[in-house]
C-alpha cells in the first residue's frame, strides 16, 4: 500500500513531539523543526552532524527523513546520531537536491548556508517550483536576498520565525511555489513577517547595521539614493 502522508493544518504546529531519546535542538533547529509537517518524508540538505535528521525521525515527527550532505565526513556523524532510528533514516552523499528524485520527499530543508548557496541548490532543481513541497530554509547570511529571489521566483513565506543561536539573531522561513511572482519592496525583503515576535526589534536592527555598512560601499547614485531611504524607514520604526 502507498504511503499517505497525515493531513496538516498549521495548528499541528503548535506543540512539537517530545521524547527523552532525540537529540536537544537549539532555537534555529527547532524552529524548523516546527515547520516540517507531520507525517511528511523529509529532506535535511547539509545534515551536517545529523541532530535535526535523528530528531525529525526519533520524535515520530517524519516516517522517513532524508539525511543528505556534499561531503563524507558530515554524513559519517549523521550516521552515528540516526543509528538508534534504523531504516526511518536514509543517507544521500551530493550536492544539493541533486541527491534525490522529483516526489521523493513532501518537506525540504536547507539550513546552515548562505542565502547565495540555498538559492543556487534551487535553482539547479526545476521540480520544487511546485506547490506540493514544503520548503523550510535557514539562511545563515544575507536574509533580505533570500527574501526577494523567493517572492521574484514566485514562492510566498507561509511563515516566519525569530531564533536566536551563536550570538546573533536567524530568520527560519516558510516558503512553498504558487506560481505568483512579485517584486517586493525593500523593507519586505529586511524584515519579512517577524514584526511583533519575541527578538523583532533586535532583529529589525541587526538588519539595519548590516544594510548602512552596504551602504557605505556604495557611491552616490540611484541605488545609494534608494538604500539611504529604505534606512530613514527602519529608523522611523515602519514595517512592512
Amino acid at each position: 500500500m502507498a504511503w499517505t502522508p497525515t493531513l496538516w493544518s498549521p495548528s499541528s504546529m503548535n506543540t512539537l513531539p517530545s521524547s527523552k531519546s532525540v537529540p536537544h535542538l537549539d532555537a534555529r533547529l527547532t524552529a524548523a523543526a516546527e515547520f516540517v509537517r507531520p507525517g511528511g518524508i523529509a529532506a535535511d540538505i547539509g545534515c551536517d552532524h545529523g541532530k535535526l535528521s535523528a530528531w525529525l525521525a526519533g520524535s515520530g515527527r517524519c516516517p522517513l527523513v532524508f539525511a543528505c550532505d556534499l561531503r563524507p565526513d558530515p554524513l559519517s556523524k549523521a550516521r552515528r546520531a540516526c543509528a538508534p532510528y534504523g531504516d526511518k533514516v536514509q543517507f544521500r552523499l551530493g550536492s544539493g537536491l541533486e541527491v534525490l528524485r522529483p516526489g521523493e520527499v513532501t518537506d525540504i530543508v536547507i539550513a546552515g548556508m548562505g542565502a547565495q548557496t540555498i538559492m543556487e541548490i534551487l535553482e539547479a532543481a526545476p521540480w520544487v517550483f511546485d506547490p506540493a513541497y514544503n520548503l523550510v530554509l535557514v539562511p545563515t547570511t544575507k536574509h533580505s536576498l533570500l527574501r526577494r529571489w523567493l517572492a521574484v521566483k514566485g514562492f510566498t513565506l507561509q511563515g516566519e520565525t525569530l531564533a536566536h543561536a551563536a550570538g546573533r539573531w536567524y530568520a527560519v522561513m516558510n516558503a512553498r511555489y504558487t506560481g505568483n511572482p512579485h517584486t517586493p519592496t525593500g523593507l519586505w525583503c529586511l524584515c519579512g513577517l517577524v514584526q511583533g515576535q519575541p527578538g523583532a526589534e533586535e532583529y529589525r536592527a541587526q538588519q539595519a547595521g548590516k544594510l548602512k555598512k552596504y551602504r557605505r560601499g556604495l557611491p552616490d547614485g540611484p541605488e545609494a539614493d534608494g538604500v539611504d531611504a529604505l534606512i530613514a524607514e527602519v529608523e522611523a520604526g515602519k514595517w512592512p
